[in-house]
């Protein structure tokens, strides 16, 4: 095993972690697109119920 051979080894875990992070945030962005008035309306009813 050459050290050419582990370079690309890190680089290509490096890659994968990338593109599990730009994945989860997808996933993040759109829930908040489709549940964001949602999730407004929520805090909305605590704040008005804790008299904020």
């Amino acid at each position: 095993m050459s050290a050419g051979h582990f370079s690309r080894e890190s680089g290509q875990g490096l890659i994968e972690y990338v593109l599990i992070l730009i994945l989860v945030a997808v996933v993040v962005i759109v829930v908040l697109i489709t549940m964001g008035a949602q999730v407004k309306n929520m805090f909305s009813n605590v704040t008005t119920a804790l008299g904020v």
